[in-house]
């Protein structure tokens, strides 16, 4: 989820380096650790113990239930390798306690840095130093201001977010005529929050029997979710589906429509909550779908600290390095694979 400083497919998704697919295992051509197949062929990680790494993981404060996902999918990725040790600090939102975090870490001298700064910008010049130090950055989901603060970015496709959005309400009201659609944003000072509504405008280009006759933004609460989407209920008497930014707050909206006695358009969340897959599992109310903004990508960038700890590449790819930036691919899951995607969601 979120990027609350710069926060948290099934159709036309965008183009995204998988993550998932990144690490799975040698390449058929490796002989051994070093490399020797071929001509100079770099090994790539894999799941065999290698050289011990030491990874030095920061991120926020887990006030929201993705970014509790973020560190549970970090912790549960390392505890997978006997090689890596994971030095976890507590996280804070507040931008001098997180520096003074990350520089304990570097006086530390770990091997390899994984940051999710609690705000991008702020953190760039620590980014900076840790590099300046030979300590490489993995920087997961909220992006610091300059790309020599981190040797490589994880994380989420925003726009992608709302462009698979648009396009599977779009599918589902294509033969309907004089189709309307409502959308419940997060908050409208985030980049982010532009980014997945004009995703969301731009899919929605494609189906001109289709118009968006209503927005609200809310706050990624369940408290400003149920509040703004009373609002549009009252305010929209007839509309057919609804695109809700982020789970945590369709808790909320899907609250106000329960008590509005609402039941006649179909709605899309965003995130990936376990809460949102077991509803739409159930199939017994206006839930259909969510677009994802995985926390997985976090078991990614501690699988690519790794490699960068370890010197070696990465499997599937022709390169002899890992890549500068990886996005996450925002599936959209519904009825047909939500079995697939509940191991993944988070409380």
């Amino acid at each position: 989820m979120p990027d609350l400083t710069s926060r948290r497919g099934l159709l036309f998704g965008t183009a995204a380096v998988s993550a998932g697919a990144l690490l799975a295992g040698c390449t058929s051509n490796e002989k051994d650790d070093k490399g020797k197949a071929g001509s100079s062929q770099q090994p790539a990680a894999d799941d065999k113990p290698g050289k011990a790494v030491t990874i030095g993981f920061a991120g926020p404060q887990a006030d929201h239930g993705w970014l509790n996902a973020i560190n549970e999918q970090a912790r549960a990725r390392a505890e997978k390798y006997t090689d890596v040790t994971l030095d976890i600090t507590e996280g804070s939102n507040d931008t001098a306690t997180q520096i003074g975090q990350i520089e304990t870490l570097i006086n530390k001298k770990v091997d390899v840095l994984v940051i999710l700064p609690a705000d991008g910008a702020a953190l760039t010049q620590t980014g900076l130093k840790a590099m300046r130090a030979g300590i490489p950055v993995v920087n997961l989901d909220r992006i610091f201001s300059s790309p020599q603060a981190f040797r490589c970015w994880v994380g989420g496709d925003n726009y992608g977010m709302g462009l698979n959005a648009g396009h599977y309400i779009g599918e589902k009201l294509k033969d309907t005529k004089d189709a309307k659609v409502v959308e419940l944003a997060g908050l409208d000072n985030l980049e982010l929050t532009r980014q997945r509504t004009k995703g969301f405008d731009d899919a929605l280009k494609n189906y001109p029997n289709i118009e968006k006759v209503a927005r609200q933004a809310a706050e990624f609460t369940v408290e400003s979710g149920q509040a703004k989407m009373a609002q549009l209920l009252q305010a929209q008497s007839q509309f057919h589906a609804l695109w809700n930014h982020d789970d945590d707050q369709g808790v909320g909206a899907l609250r106000a429509i329960d008590q509005a006695g609402r039941d006649d358009f179909l709605m899309v969340g965003g995130a990936g909550a376990l809460s949102a897959f077991e509803a739409i599992k159930a199939d017994d109310g206006v839930l259909k779908a969510t677009v994802l903004y995985p926390p997985t990508m976090a078991a990614s960038a501690i699988d690519l600290a790794r490699a960068l700890g370890q010197g070696k590449g990465v499997s599937g790819l022709a390169e002899f390095e890992i890549p500068s930036q990886v996005t996450a691919y925002s599936a959209v899951v519904d009825k047909s694979n939500v079995d697939q995607y509940m191991p993944i969601g988070f409380d």
